[in-house]
């Protein structure tokens, strides 16, 4: 992914160290460009939302809108202090926000459990500020729960999948879990940026354990 491979912070900064806030919200199409559904609210009303870390947001993006049950995705900026934050302000470390990707699905169809599975077998929860040679305090795994429900049951999953790790050698969950404070869009080249370019760099790569909830 563009600046992957410079050196980056591994810390988060203080609300004094980070980027000022921006005024306006960063220029997007509000039409997946997969699907066309709206990628903003309003949505249908049985729609509900989760947002995921999982590493570079446009791998992690395709990974949720081809599942069924997903109205549509988006990639933005969560986790973090700058309101309105640009690709370069997150690249640099200094805003908080890692890289993150909205999904409206259908309970219906897909439940938040399956959405769990696929976030947690999909990208190596263990690696703290990075995805494989992605580094940087934007590319850390976390989960920003839209309810209570969301949060207990991502907090449980953690631990059930920790049971899988600890199978095969894997180190402890760096996960961040936590309730989400605000999702901000990305640039419009970041939305489903793999569907406009096919043969664009994604950097998802899962450790193998499977997430068994059955263990719950």
């Amino acid at each position: 992914m563009l600046f992957s491979r410079q050196a980056k912070a591994v810390e988060l900064p203080s609300r004094e160290e980070a980027i000022a806030d921006r005024e306006q919200a960063l220029s997007f199409s509000p039409e997946h460009f997969v699907n066309g559904n709206p990628i903003v609210e309003p949505v249908p009303a049985h729609l509900e939302k989760a947002i995921f870390g999982l590493g570079c947001f446009w791998g992690a993006e395709r990974l949720f809108w081809e599942l069924p049950g997903v109205f549509s995705t988006a990639a933005g900026y969560a986790g973090g202090l700058t309101a309105h934050p640009t690709y370069e302000d997150v690249c640099s470390g200094m805003t908080g926000h890692t890289e993150a990707v909205l999904v409206f699905f259908d309970p219906a169809q897909i439940s938040f459990q399956e959405l769990l599975a696929q976030f947690w077998e999909a990208h190596d929860p263990t690696q703290g500020m990075r995805q494989g040679n992605d580094r940087g305090t934007q590319y850390r795994s976390a989960i920003y729960a839209t309810n209570e429900q969301q949060q207990k049951a991502a907090e449980q999953s953690a631990k059930t999948f920790q049971q899988s790790l600890n199978e095969k050698g894997y180190a402890q969950i760096t996960t961040e879990i936590k309730p989400l404070e605000k999702f901000y869009y990305a640039e419009d080249y970041h939305q489903q940026y793999l569907a406009k370019n096919p043969g664009g760099y994604c950097g998802l790569a899962g450790t193998g354990a499977c997430y068994r909830p059955e263990q719950d």
